[in-house]
């Protein structure tokens, strides 16, 4: 909301968030020094981010357009955040007015997060615009001029008028399948002075061109006095539009309507109220941020509806998740007329934990510190990081243990039937017996046994199944039996068997596929319904101020959370009708997990099936849907879901929503939902395609998984070269393997895989961390090791000196023995010859030497 605000004739500004962004829109003329006279009109736009270490806004990036026109007087009319009908992202739009000569220009431009502004939407008018206008989703642009109601899209580009007189528009938004759909009130002519009971409201669908049933919106008694409505949640139940909505009046009230009927009222403590926002801050906190006209606004408490606080001569209000800690908080603007700057005097707040102010002197921001920094997103983010991937870990160990269980009774059970045909006796253990499953029960007994007394704990047992029924599908007998909620199965704890009865010719088990169904029944998915302005019930968490844009997508789940879970069996019909008449007794056995790896085993008879080629000739138990019907019996349609072929694809789209889908189930498929489990689609299209099932779960925006229960490959085919003619281009699809285990499975190991690939990239960035190091420590280590090798080849060079020194001493010492013939030989002593090598001490060898006369002493001997 943008209040009243103090703009110069030449400068405008407006404000709007995005993504917890605040942007900053700026309309100017500026002159150029070549041209002095010229003017051009120029549209600034600067991203500011709130930084909690110093408390400010600050500028993260700008950008601007130049207008093309001159000599023209250029005005802001609106901003707003709508989703562009090219991608399906909500993007910044901004709608600009141009007058000359008593023509109006009108152009829409939309931020990109570039900051390159583009040009969607352009047209003229001859009057101006007032606060009427409206900018929705597409973009389409509504305005009420007069007593008439017009609009312009994108997709048209032409301005068209709305066929009903609408005296006033509080809402207008888009409903899944409705698509936009306006909300007013509608005048009649009356003669008498009592014209409020000519006055009540309309629902029209602009995409559908019609008038929609309002019983359950709002009272027409409050249609003179309603002025602005925000709408809740929306649902539609046979052809019946139910709404959930909060209504501003004339009376300084907030009322809160539920189908149509009033539930809380609670009294402004201001007059003239214009706009009202809701502030998703988690849970029962949850606030009404009122605004009026006198630039005042309140906050309202949504479990009680009373007034929670009121601000007083602000700038604007403003709803985002501003510091990103995962909820929403108000940003309250003051001008200030020393400072052109909107964004230094405010405050961010909640009202519960949150409070960040401009104001040095507001003591309670420091209380709550310790509180902020507790609810910081590192700190919220990464223990649930961390319980996730436990919980998935231990997941996978269990799968893990559960395929060696099942290859070990594989292998076992092999080995005794080639034994049993071999005529071999089987020698197993008793700890091998334990993985062994018998065919029919823990005891064996024949067939007829089951007329017979049962035990009790199979008496206790009868109570789990609720029906059982069977039916006959090209050449294939299903076999379905109904459980209760309270019984939680999967493939790995229950197996239905079909056992040929007595009566025949032989008894044995029939071989069967079997498949666990589990649907949640509803009215209607909460999903395709909900108005697309209406906030998640989750906030993304944003990591960094800097992230990519990108808006979390949370699937809303039916409204009833019954779930109806039936288990089929599928065997092959053409052999069984050789036998004419046949009958098999139905069993389901159930495999209860003990303590341990030790589990007990259950066999719960559920009846018996008669069949015979006459009554499939009469079309008895054979599955039939009637052209352009509905699908009424359930029976049928749990056959589909057994009998067809069952393929699971994962559709991503970078950078497109995939809205698209919606279109291909209708218009192309010509699908229909089944009321009883809306998340199932019947398609109804002619040929080969008819009677093909759709489950299309969308996790995010860009990312949805696709099951098709079709005939055969060939349909598949089909249905995916119709669904890539209305996919963007950049999609691409994911074939997930279908097993015995749900698809969800298959989630799960990526989910895991994606946090693994997280984990180990940050682990082998400390690897290569630790890796340099010891790579500089080795080159060091080796410096060293060369200047050592020098300094000891340096010794070496000193030491060869002394070295020969020492030999031609020994050399003389000989010399001097040899010519000696007479001498007196004296005592001999041990000498140690101790040689000092460039300063180190190094002691020789001790050697005995012989004390002789010097050479000349001995030539005058002689």
């Amino acid at each position: 909301m943008i209040s009243k605000q103090a703009m110069s004739s030449n400068e405008q500004e407006r404000l709007l968030c995005y993504n917890g962004e605040v942007l900053v829109f700026q309309l100017c003329k500026r002159k150029f020094a070549d041209t002095g006279a010229a003017k051009t009109p120029i549209l600034h736009v600067r991203r500011m981010v709130f930084d909690k270490g110093t408390r400010v806004f600050a500028q993260k990036s700008t950008g601007f357009f130049c207008m093309e026109e001159e000599n023209s007087h250029f005005k802001i009319i609106c901003c707003s955040c709508v989703s562009d009908l090219r991608t399906g992202l909500s993007l910044p739009h901004v709608m600009i007015q141009s007058e000359k000569d008593n023509v109006f220009n009108y152009f829409l431009l939309l931020l990109h997060s570039t900051n390159k502004f583009e040009k969607r939407l352009s047209f003229k008018l001859g009057y101006e615009l007032k606060d009427s206008l409206r900018v929705l989703n597409g973009p389409l642009i509504l305005w009420r001029h007069v007593k008439a109601v017009f609009c312009i899209s994108s997709k048209t580009g032409t301005v068209v008028s709305v066929p009903v007189n609408f005296s006033s528009v509080v809402w207008a938004g888009e409903i899944g399948n409705l698509g936009i759909v306006l909300l007013g009130c509608t005048q009649r002519p009356s003669k008498s002075d009592c014209a409020i009971w000519n006055t009540k409201f309309c629902v029209y669908s602009l995409d559908h061109q019609e008038i929609l049933p309002d019983t359950y919106v709002i009272p027409h008694a409050y249609s003179s006095v309603v002025t602005c409505v925000h709408v809740c949640a929306t649902e539609l139940v046979n052809n019946q539009l139910r709404m959930s909505l909060i209504a501003l009046t004339q009376k300084n009230q907030l009322i809160s309507f539920h189908n149509g009927t009033p539930e809380s009222v609670c009294q402004l403590p201001f007059g003239d109220p214009c706009t009202v926002q809701l502030m998703d801050s988690s849970g029962e906190d949850s606030l009404f941020i009122v605004s009026f006209r006198s630039s005042d606004a309140c906050a309202v408490w949504k479990k009680n509806f009373q007034i929670a606080t009121k601000w007083e001569k602000i700038f604007s209000v403003l709803i985002d998740d501003f510091i990103g800690a995962g909820t929403e908080q108000v940003l309250l603007l003051w001008k200030s007329f020393l400072d052109s700057d909107c964004l230094t005097s405010f405050k961010i707040t909640d009202l519960v934990s949150i409070n960040y102010s401009s104001d040095a002197l507001d003591c309670s921001e420091d209380i709550l510190i310790e509180d902020i920094e507790k609810n910081s997103p590192h700190s919220l983010v990464i223990p649930a990081l961390e319980r996730r991937l436990k919980i998935g870990l231990a997941s996978v160990q269990d799968l893990q243990q559960h395929l060696l269980l099942k290859e070990k009774v594989i292998s076992k059970s092999c080995k005794a039937l080639i034994n049993l045909v071999q005529g071999k006796t089987d020698i197993t253990s008793s700890t091998e017996e334990e993985y062994l499953v018998p065919l029919c029960g823990e005891k064996e007994n024949p067939v007829h046994t089951f007329d017979e007394k049962i035990s009790d704990d199979l008496k206790d047992s009868e109570h789990l199944i609720e029906k059982m029924w069977y039916r006959v599908m090209d050449d294939s007998l299903v076999v379905g039996v109904k459980t209760t909620s309270s019984l939680q199965l999967s493939m790995n704890d229950v197996t239905l068997s079909l056992l040929l009865d007595q009566a025949c010719d032989s008894s044995f088990l029939l071989k069967c596929q079997n498949r666990v169904i589990k649907l949640s029944t509803g009215s209607l998915p909460a999903s395709p319904s909900m108005p697309y302005e209406v906030g998640s019930e989750a906030k993304r968490i944003k990591l960094t101020l800097h992230s990519k844009e990108e808006k979390s997508f949370v699937c809303q789940q039916p409204s009833k959370k019954d779930c109806v879970q039936i288990i089929t069996a599928v065997t092959s019909l053409p052999p069984l009708l050789a036998l004419n008449n046949f009958c098999c007794i139905v069993l389901l056995q159930i495999r209860e997990r003990k303590n341990g790896n030790h589990s007990e085993n259950h066999s719960v008879p559920c009846g018996r099936l008669f069949l015979s080629l006459e009554d499939i000739s009469r079309g008895k138990y054979l599955v039939t849907f009637p052209k352009n019907e509905s699908v009424e019996n359930m029976e049928d349609f749990f056959v589909l879901l057994a009998a067809l072929h069952k393929f699971c694809f994962q559709i991503t789209s970078s950078g497109h929503t995939l809205t698209s889908m919606r279109t291909w189930l209708l218009e192309y498929m010509q699908c229909e939902v089944i009321k009883e489990f809306p998340e199932m689609w019947f398609c109804k299209r002619p040929g080969s395609f008819y009677g093909t099932l759709f489950n299309w779960k969308q996790r995010t925006l860009c990312e949805g998984i696709l099951i098709v229960y079709c005939r055969n490959q060939t349909v598949l085919f089909q249905c995916l070269h119709y669904l890539i003619r209305v996919l963007p281009v950049n999609c691409f699809f994911k074939k997930l393997k279908l097993g015995s285990e749900d698809f969800l499975i298959d989630h799960l190991a990526l989910t895991l895989e994606k946090e693994l690939v997280t984990l180990t990239s940050s682990l082998f960035s400390a690897l290569a961390e630790v890796e340099s190091n010891f790579v500089q420590q080795y080159e060091a280590s080796k410096n060293k090791s060369s200047v050592i090798v020098a300094s000891l080849s340096d010794r070496e060079e000193k030491i060869h000196p002394y070295r020969k020194e020492l030999q031609r001493e020994k050399q003389q010492i000989t010399l001097g023995m040899n010519l000696k013939n007479t001498a007196t030989v004296g005592s001999c002593v041990d000498t140690e010859i101790p040689y000092n090598l460039s300063g180190v001490e190094c002691c020789a060898n001790t050697w005995r030497t012989v004390v002789v006369p010097s050479l000349p002493d001995l030539l005058k001997t002689l």
